[in-house]
């Protein structure tokens, strides 16, 4: 575990102030590839579940330490992606979207978040259409940034829109590599992102470039670990620790890093947000 800490900061940087952050996560006490759905996936590679497990409680770790409210829901046998609780739905406003997956090994998953939101009180609403939750939709300043093109149906952004009453700016992935938002944008703060140009069309980029004009801009080596798949507090980012252009990026905008490997998970093509739901009241 690496941390990071900017040698100097502006008075914009050094007035930088934390966010206190409630997550839902997934222990990946049944972790395995064995099917393939998305690019990094390898049936043919063996995988570590206590790997896994041991990767991921340093993550719990790392927020019981930033002082995150952590949930666990509970994991589901036979649902070896359920670890990826970010693709489990959308929360907001005490509401909560369901998820409705795209390949049907993950079917299972959007029921049980579901069955979760409502026990804990949660406005639940069942999609009508495909979406994958917080994989492709992100929080920013009051919007919703809306990811499709792989795993999420352009109407489910409608479905939001009706939902939540919010603003919801469409984008499409166009690199299978990141086939959800969050794989190729990150949030640092309220009106700052992180996110790879070219994983998004010349339209979703250009809004992007007007929207955000003084976005950190991430290369592809970066993103090719899954550094932007990071979630912070606004002050501090979790980041995967092989992304140290990031790091250094972040840390001349004045943010703290904590920098975590979580290579047996990213062999199931996820990261810390991947396994990081935010849960808003």
């Amino acid at each position: 575990m690496t941390h990071a800490r900017p040698e100097t900061a502006t008075p914009s940087d050094a007035s930088r102030t934390a966010v206190q952050k409630t997550v839902l996560m997934c222990r990946p006490a049944h972790f395995d590839v064995t099917y393939r759905i998305n690019p990094w996936m390898d049936p043919d590679q063996p995988t570590s579940t206590d790997l896994a497990v041991a990767q991921w409680q340093t993550l719990v770790d790392a927020y019981d330490r930033l002082g995150f409210e952590v949930h666990q829901i509970e994991p589901v046998e036979g649902l070896n992606d359920m670890v990826y609780a970010a693709n489990g739905g959308l929360t907001l406003d005490g509401k909560a979207y369901g998820a409705l997956f795209t390949y049907e090994q993950r079917v299972p998953e959007g029921p049980a978040y579901m069955r979760w939101f409502a026990e804990q009180g949660f406005e639940v609403h069942e999609p009508k259409h495909i979406n994958e939750g917080e994989g492709d939709f992100l929080l920013s300043n009051g919007t919703i940034l809306a990811g499709h093109g792989f795993r999420t149906s352009l109407e489910s952004h409608d479905e939001v829109r009706g939902i939540f009453d919010r603003e919801v700016v469409s984008l499409r992935l166009v690199d299978p590599a990141f086939y959800h938002l969050d794989t190729a944008m990150a949030i640092l703060d309220e009106t700052s992102i992180a996110y790879l140009p070219s994983a998004f069309d010349d339209a979703s980029r250009a809004e992007l470039e007007r929207r955000y004009p003084d976005a950190i801009l991430v290369d592809e080596a970066d993103a090719s670990v899954l550094g932007l798949n990071s979630f912070g507090d606004g002050r501090t980012m979790v980041i995967a620790e092989r992304a140290e252009g990031f790091a250094r990026q972040l840390a001349e905008r004045g943010y703290e890093t904590i920098g975590l490997d979580l290579s047996e998970l990213l062999r199931g093509g996820g990261g810390i947000k991947c396994c990081t739901l935010e849960l808003r009241r």
